[in-house]
C-alpha cells in the first residue's frame, strides 16, 4: 500500500469519527417521496414497452406517480376473472421501477452509505446513480446493498430499483412492489458487521443467567485497526425505550485486518433474570460499542430475551421447563384488503384476533416473514415456526423458488437466520412445506439444509412441513432434521392414531414431533346453506388432503406427547380459493400420495371447475375472514384453546322465514363440559361433552322464529350463557371502531366494523345492503371489505354491499396532519352514521434501535 492511501484511509477514519460524536451509527427511514412506474403487463392486460436506461439519472420520471412505501402495485386491482383465483385474480405480474432522488451531506463524507430493504417482490435489482449495486432475485428475503462506492456528495443522486414478477410462480398471491420498509443506514468505515450480534442464553436460572454476545466487525479501510468493543445489556420496555443497566463488559480487544471482518464473544452475567415466556414478554437490549483507540466509530443495539426451549419425544414441548400445547396457526403475509404491504398496525390488529381465540404460535407459511412479524410476536408473546421456503430444487410451478434454489438458498437461509435468530419468539427453522424431495431422503436435501441452518443457530432445532406423513415421517427423512413436523398427520394422509405409530417406531426414541399444518376446514362466514361458491359454515367441509378440527383435537388428546398444531390458516388470504380453485398444484396438493385412478378423477374435477369460472378471489380456509371478522370456526378453537374463558357460542343465525316447520340443526360451542338448548324457552335438552367430540349438537330442530338460547354449565355451575334471536327489518347502521384517536405517522390505522341493525338493535345477519363510506377532514378511505371470497369490487373502492350483516372500512390520516377527521358511511333505507377521530401529529420520523 502506497503511503498517500494510508494517509488517506486515516484521514477517512479520523474524519467520520470525529463528526459522528456518538451518533455514529445513524438509521433513516427512507419510505417516503418514491416514484413509480410500471411497464410490461398492465392492470388491464395490456403490455406498455419498458424503456431504455431507466435506471440513469437523466431518465425523466416526472410523470411517474408519487408514493410512499410500503407499497403493492396490483392490490388495487381491477381483479380480472380471466386470471388464476389461486393468485387472488389481481393483476401482480410485471415490470416495476421504483426511483427516488435525494441528497447527502457532505459531512457524511468518509461514512458508509447501506440501503436496506426489508423485502421486495421480485428480482430486484438495484442502481445509483446509473450504476447497478446490487439486488435479490426472492421477494421474500431482506437484503442490504452498499450504496458508498457511486454516491455523489454534490448534487442530487438518484437510486433506482427494477422489479420483474412477469414469470415468477406462486401458489398464493405474492403481492408485487417494494412491499416492505427501506432504511437508510449510514456508519463509520469500521462498523458492526450487517446482522453481526447474536446473543445466546447458554445458562438461565432463576438466581442468574448468562448473555454470551457475539460480536462480528467489518473494517472497510484498507488499512488494519487496532479496535476495541465493550456491551452493556438493559431492561427492553415495550415501546423500545430502555430500562436500567443489569450489565456490561470490560473492554475487550479486537484486531481488525484490512477489509476484513473479525469475530468474537463475551459473557455477561445478569442476576435475576426476567424470562420471556407467553404472559410476560420481558425482553432486554445489548449494547455493543467498537471504539478504536479512544474514539467510539459503532453502536450497535439488539433485543433478546431469556428463556429455554426443548423439543421432547414424552412431553411435548417445554418452554422454560413448563409444558406449552402449540395452538398455533399456519398464515401467509398478505393483509387483506391491504395486500401485502406491511403495515404494523393491521398486522397487530391480526394478532390480537389470533389471540383472543387462543392461538399462541405462528408458522409463517411459506416464506421468510416480515421483521415486523418477529417483532411483535416478541411483544405479544407469540411462539414462532419461521420459514424458508415451499420448495426446494424440485419445484411445484415454473418460475417458483425450485428456479432460484441451487444458487439462491444458502444465502438465503443465512438472511433469515442472522436476521431473526436474537428473537426470543423463533423456536423454530423451517427449511420448507411438502417438499417432493420427502420422498426422496437418499437425496439428503434435508440433511444439508438443517447443516447450513446451524452454521448460524445451534440453538433453536430445524424442521420442515412433511405432506403425507404416513410415508414421509416413517422413510428416513424424519431423521434428517431435528424435530419432524407432519401436515395432516390426523387426517386421511396418516389417521387417527398415526402419532402413536410415530412416537413408537423404531429409532424414533429421541424424536419429537409436531402437527405443521392441521384441518384445512373451509367455510364462509355466515353462510349455512350456502349460495354458489360459498362453503358452509357448520364447519363441517374439508378438501381431500384435509380434515376437520375435531379430527386433529381427538389425535392430540390420544397422543399428549404431541408438541400441538399448526392450523391451515388463522386468517382467510388473497388467493387459493379451494374447494373452487383451478389451481392443480392445490388440487393435486399430494400427487405423489394418490393412485392414478384419483389422479384422473381430480383432473376431471379440475376442468369442471376451470369450465365454470367461479369469481372467488380469496381462501375459504380461515378461522376469520379476510376482513378480519370472526367465523364460527373461530369459537370452536376458542372453546378448545381457552377452557377457561366462559363463553359459549350458537349456529347457524335464527333468520330462517323460508324453512318454517324444516329441520335447522344447530351447534353450540363451548368451554364448559355440558349445554342445554332452548327455543322459545322450551328446553331442546341436554349435551354432556363426551370423549373426543368437542361441538354440542341438536342436528334436528325444527325451525320457528323466535330465541334460541344456549346455558353452558362447568362442572355443575353455571358458566355463560348466549342468546340468539330473530332479528325484525334493516333500519340503521352501526360503526364500530377499533380506537378513536388516529396518528398522522403515514402508517396508523382505524378499522371500523359496519354492522346492520333492527329497531331493536339487534344485528341483522342476513343483510347486505350496498353501503357507502366517505370522509370528510385530512384523511382517506384506504379500503373497504366485506369477508365476501366472490366479490370483485376493487378494495380501494368505498362503496359494496355488506355480506352477511357486516362491512369494513379502513380510514388514514393524511400524512402530518392534526385536527379531525369525520367518517360517513351511509346506505339505501338506513339513513347515515358519522363517527370523528381526533388526529394526533407527532411527527414522521420513528425511532429505530440501532440495528439492522
Amino acid at each position: 500500500m502506497t503511503i498517500r492511501k494510508y494517509i488517506v484511509n486515516l484521514l477517512l477514519l479520523a474524519f467520520s469519527i470525529h463528526l459522528g460524536a456518538e451518533n455514529v451509527r445513524v438509521i433513516e427511514n427512507f419510505d417516503y417521496n418514491w416514484l413509480f412506474g410500471r411497464y410490461g403487463l398492465q392492470a388491464d392486460g395490456s403490455k406498455i414497452e419498458e424503456p431504455a436506461a431507466v435506471q440513469d439519472v437523466s431518465f425523466n420520471d416526472s410523470c411517474w406517480k408519487q408514493l410512499d412505501l410500503p407499497h403493492d402495485w396490483a392490490v388495487e386491482g381491477p381483479f380480472r376473472t380471466d386470471l388464476e383465483g389461486f393468485t387472488g385474480k389481481l393483476p401482480w405480474r410485471g415490470i416495476g421501477w421504483y426511483r427516488k432522488h435525494f441528497k447527502v451531506d457532505k459531512t457524511d463524507i468518509g461514512k458508509r452509505f447501506y440501503l436496506d430493504f426489508d423485502g421486495a417482490m421480485a428480482h430486484a435489482e438495484v442502481w445509483l446513480n446509473g450504476k447497478k449495486v446490487g439486488g435479490h432475485p426472492y421477494g421474500y428475503t431482506s437484503f442490504r446493498v452498499d450504496l458508498t462506492p457511486q454516491l455523489s456528495f454534490e448534487g442530487e443522486n438518484v437510486v433506482a430499483v427494477r422489479l420483474n414478477t412477469e414469470n415468477i410462480g406462486s401458489r398464493w398471491y405474492p403481492g408485487a412492489g417494494i412491499y416492505r420498509h427501506v432504511r437508510l443506514v449510514k456508519t463509520s468505515p469500521v462498523h458492526v458487521d450487517h446482522w453481526g450480534v447474536f446473543v445466546t442464553t447458554p445458562s438461565i436460572s432463576d438466581v442468574e443467567a448468562e448473555a454470551l454476545v457475539h460480536v462480528q466487525v467489518r473494517n472497510h479501510l484498507s488499512v488494519p485497526v487496532k479496535g476495541h468493543y465493550s456491551v452493556s445489556v438493559y431492561e427492553l420496555y415495550a415501546d423500545n425505550q430502555t430500562g436500567r443497566k443489569v450489565a456490561s463488559s470490560s473492554h475487550v480487544r479486537l484486531d481488525l485486518p484490512a477489509n476484513a471482518t473479525a469475530q468474537d464473544s463475551v459473557s455477561l452475567r445478569i442476576l435475576s433474570p426476567k424470562r420471556w415466556s407467553l404472559e410476560a414478554t420481558n425482553r432486554y437490549l445489548a449494547r455493543v460499542k467498537v471504539y478504536d483507540g479512544k474514539y467510539l466509530v459503532d453502536t450497535y443495539e439488539v433485543p433478546f430475551g431469556f428463556r429455554t426451549i426443548q423439543f421432547t419425544h414424552d412431553n411435548g414441548f417445554l418452554l422454560n421447563g413448563k409444558r406449552v400445547q402449540i395452538q398455533g396457526t399456519c398464515n401467509h403475509h398478505d393483509l387483506g384488503a391491504l395486500g401485502t404491504a406491511i403495515n404494523m398496525v393491521a398486522l397487530e390488529r391480526q394478532l390480537k384476533i389470533l389471540k383472543s381465540f387462543g392461538c399462541n404460535a405462528l408458522r409463517t407459511s411459506h416464506n421468510i416473514p416480515a421483521p415486523e412479524l418477529l417483532e411483535l410476536a416478541d411483544k405479544m408473546g407469540f411462539l414462532v415456526m419461521d420459514e424458508a421456503f415451499d420448495c426446494w430444487r424440485e419445484g411445484k410451478q415454473s418460475g417458483d423458488y425450485g428456479s432460484l434454489f441451487d444458487e439462491w438458498h444458502e444465502k438465503d437461509l443465512k438472511a433469515l437466520v442472522c436476521r431473526d435468530r436474537n428473537h426470543p419468539s423463533v423456536i423454530l427453522w423451517s427449511t420448507g412445506n411438502e417438499v417432493s424431495e420427502q420422498y426422496h431422503p437418499e437425496l439428503g436435501i434435508a440433511r444439508h439444509l438443517t447443516e447450513v441452518v446451524h452454521r448460524y443457530d445451534k440453538t433453536r432445532p430445524v424442521t420442515f412441513g412433511a405432506s403425507y406423513p404416513s410415508k414421509s415421517a416413517m422413510n428416513g427423512t424424519e431423521l434428517q432434521v431435528d424435530v419432524h413436523g407432519m401436515n395432516y398427520a390426523a387426517g386421511v394422509y396418516g389417521g387417527p392414531d398415526f402419532y402413536g405409530e410415530f412416537l413408537n417406531k423404531e429409532g424414533h426414541e429421541h424424536l419429537s414431533g409436531f402437527s405443521s399444518e392441521s384441518s384445512s376446514t373451509m367455510s364462509s362466514r355466515g353462510e349455512y346453506f350456502p349460495r354458489k361458491f360459498h362453503v358452509s359454515s357448520y364447519d363441517l367441509n374439508e378438501p381431500g388432503w384435509g380434515g376437520l378440527p375435531d379430527q386433529e383435537f381427538a389425535a392430540l388428546d390420544r397422543y399428549p406427547a404431541i408438541c400441538g398444531e399448526f392450523v391451515w390458516t388463522g386468517f382467510d388470504y388473497l388467493g387459493e380459493p379451494t374447494p373452487f380453485n383451478s389451481d392443480k398444484t392445490v388440487l393435486l396438493n399430494h400427487a405423489a400420495a394418490v393412485s392414478k385412478e384419483e389422479l384422473k378423477k381430480q383432473e376431471e374435477e379440475l376442468k369442471k371447475i376451470e369450465q365454470n369460472r367461479p369469481t372467488s378471489r380469496s381462501s375459504y380456509f380461515g378461522i376469520v375472514d379476510l376482513a378480519g371478522f370472526p367465523k364460527d370456526r373461530y369459537y370452536l378453537y376458542q372453546s378448545r384453546w381457552r377452557p377457561d374463558y366462559p363463553m359459549v357460542h350458537i349456529l347457524p343465525h335464527w333468520n330462517w322465514e323460508d324453512k318454517n316447520g324444516k329441520n335447522v340443526p344447530v351447534f353450540v360451542y363451548s368451554s364448559g363440559d355440558e349445554v342445554e338448548l332452548f327455543l322459545n324457552d322450551r328446553s331442546l335438552g341436554k349435551k354432556f361433552k363426551q370423549p373426543y367430540e368437542y361441538r354440542f349438537r341438536w342436528d334436528s330442530v325444527c325451525y320457528e322464529s323466535g330465541e334460541l338460547k344456549a346455558i353452558a354449565y362447568k362442572d355443575g355451575k353455571k358458566w355463560a350463557e348466549k342468546h340468539v334471536r330473530t332479528t325484525g327489518k334493516p333500519v340503521k347502521l352501526k360503526l364500530t371502531p377499533d380506537k378513536t384517536v388516529l396518528k398522522s405517522d403515514g402508517e396508523d390505522l382505524i378499522f371500523v366494523r359496519v354492522s346492520i341493525l333492527d329497531a331493536d338493535g339487534n344485528e341483522v345477519p342476513t343483510a347486505e345492503p350496498v353501503i357507502t363510506s366517505s370522509v370528510s377532514g385530512p384523511g382517506v378511505i384506504v379500503a373497504t371489505d366485506n369477508g365476501d371470497p366472490t366479490c370483485l369490487i376493487p378494495f380501494h373502492e368505498p362503496e359494496r354491499p355488506a355480506f352477511n350483516g357486516l362491512y369494513l372500512a379502513i380510514v388514514k390520516a393524511r400524512k402530518g396532519s392534526e385536527g379531525k377527521l369525520r367518517l360517513r358511511v351511509e346506505a339505501d333505507g338506513l339513513g347515515k352514521e358519522e363517527i370523528d377521530f381526533q388526529i394526533q401529529n407527532e411527527g414522521l420520523e420513528k425511532r429505530y434501535l440501532l440495528t439492522d
